[in-house]
């Protein structure tokens, strides 16, 4: 009859350890291959016929009045607006919801919340209205605007978690010493919370230039057309030849590239951020 420590020896849990760890290892790689296969089955086509002259080719000319490289343009131009005034007005709430204590803060906080549920499509309606009214057709403002405030609630979710985090005892200590909420928030708050903020922005420029339904709504010039949008604008002006195909291919992976390298610079602060607000003291 063996006994109980034979069951729960070194040996045995270094054969249990030996096979968790396969099982995680072989999930990731799973999920790699098939993440990475319809990236690969893209580039390999771009190439296939005329070469990585393919990628220069459609970055040179233009397409039904498109060119990328203004497309890009203006996507990071609509991102950086978007980034800026999500980050900018959601830090502002989440310290506000968080730090200061005032009537109805939960109140105010969980009906922003409620915002979340607000699909794209529900205001299109409105905002075309309101556009049109400010004359924001075919101006990156009026693309940003109603991404910042689709993105918000987000922002004060996730910014208001970290913010739980920080030791309040930090913000009690700076008013003592005479500083302000405004001091307390630039030199103390915002420091702490880059880790967020930039997990934060790094998704909205994601999150941006990725957007289809408000710039097909709201822009219909061809300089002022986005990434996302060229997707669909240039398609028709290739053929079915195999070098126009792979041209295609070419520039749909062109378009793809500034959201995978963001994701992956910002990799280390999306993990962070995901993750913040999850355990509390």
């Amino acid at each position: 009859m063996s006994s109980p420590s034979t069951e729960t020896g070194p040996l045995t849990r270094l054969r249990q350890r030996f096979r968790d760890s396969a099982f995680v290892y072989t999930t990731l790689i799973v999920g790699a291959a098939l993440w990475l296969f319809p990236l690969i089955t893209m580039v390999r086509k771009s190439v296939s016929a005329g070469g990585f002259g393919n990628y220069v080719t459609v970055l040179t000319n233009t397409y039904n009045g498109v060119n990328l490289i203004r497309a890009f343009g203006n996507s990071l131009v609509i991102a950086a607006i978007t980034t800026v005034l999500t980050c900018g007005i959601g830090a502002l709430a989440a310290y506000a919801f968080s730090k200061i204590a005032f009537a109805g803060r939960e109140t105010v906080y969980h009906l922003t919340l409620l915002t979340l549920a607000v699909p794209a499509v529900a205001i299109i309606v409105p905002v075309y209205w309101i556009t049109g009214n400010l004359g924001l057709f075919n101006s990156p403002f009026g693309v940003a605007l109603p991404e910042v405030v689709l993105t918000l609630p987000f922002a004060v979710l996730m910014l208001r978690n970290y913010a739980d985090g920080i030791p309040h005892e930090l913000v009690e200590a700076a008013l003592i010493d005479g500083a302000g909420h405004r001091k307390i928030f630039r030199h103390v708050f915002l420091p702490l919370a880059r880790p967020a903020l930039i997990n934060l922005g790094a998704l909205c420029v994601v999150w941006s230039v990725q957007d289809f339904i408000f710039p097909s709504m709201l822009l219909n010039s061809s300089n002022a057309t986005t990434a996302a949008q060229a997707v669909q604008t240039i398609k028709a002006a290739f053929g079915p030849t195999p070098t126009q195909t792979s041209q295609y291919f070419a520039a749909l992976m062109l378009l793809a590239v500034p959201a995978i390298v963001i994701v992956v610079l910002g990799l280390k602060y999306i993990t962070q951020g995901i993750t913040a607000g999850g355990v509390k003291e």
